[in-house]
């Protein structure tokens, strides 16, 4: 049976998902730099590691509302081939395995660009999201 691992984190009361390969990091909310025009969703820019690196609103992007940061908030950073991205959630969950007859394709009901299919892992549905769809719009 073949597996892929994603990190989990929650929006709102909903559980989504990443392929961990994309991920570079979770960090704790810094000073995030506005950035003049930028769409309502982007927070605007960090240094990290002396990289600077958009970041999005994640919830507000998803057409979710907008995040309110707390305690548990993060930003995750991920990177899809010479490009950084840090994506802000609610809170970050764990690490999971996932078998690939596990995962249900999105249903063509609602617009599913920026979703990979629907994951139901133990009682949980994580639903898996399309890192190339979000960074489409999301560089600043």
């Amino acid at each position: 049976m073949e597996f892929s691992k994603i990190v989990a984190f929650k929006l709102g009361e909903e559980e989504y998902g990443l392929d961990i390969n994309c991920i570079q990091s979770i960090e704790r909310i810094e000073h995030i730099t506005r950035v003049p025009n930028a769409p309502v969703y982007v927070k605007g820019v960090i240094n990290l590691r002396g990289n600077v690196t958009p970041v999005i609103d994640l919830k507000n992007k998803l057409g979710l509302g907008h995040t309110e940061f707390t305690d548990m908030s993060r930003v995750i950073i991920t990177k899809l081939e010479e490009i950084e991205l840090g994506m802000i959630v609610d809170q970050t969950n764990d690490v999971i395995d996932i078998a690939a007859d596990s995962i249900e394709a999105a249903a063509s009901s609602f617009d599913s660009a920026y979703f990979d299919g629907v994951a139901k892992v133990a009682g949980r549905l994580i639903i898996l999201l399309k890192l190339e769809e979000l960074m489409k719009t999301g560089a600043v």
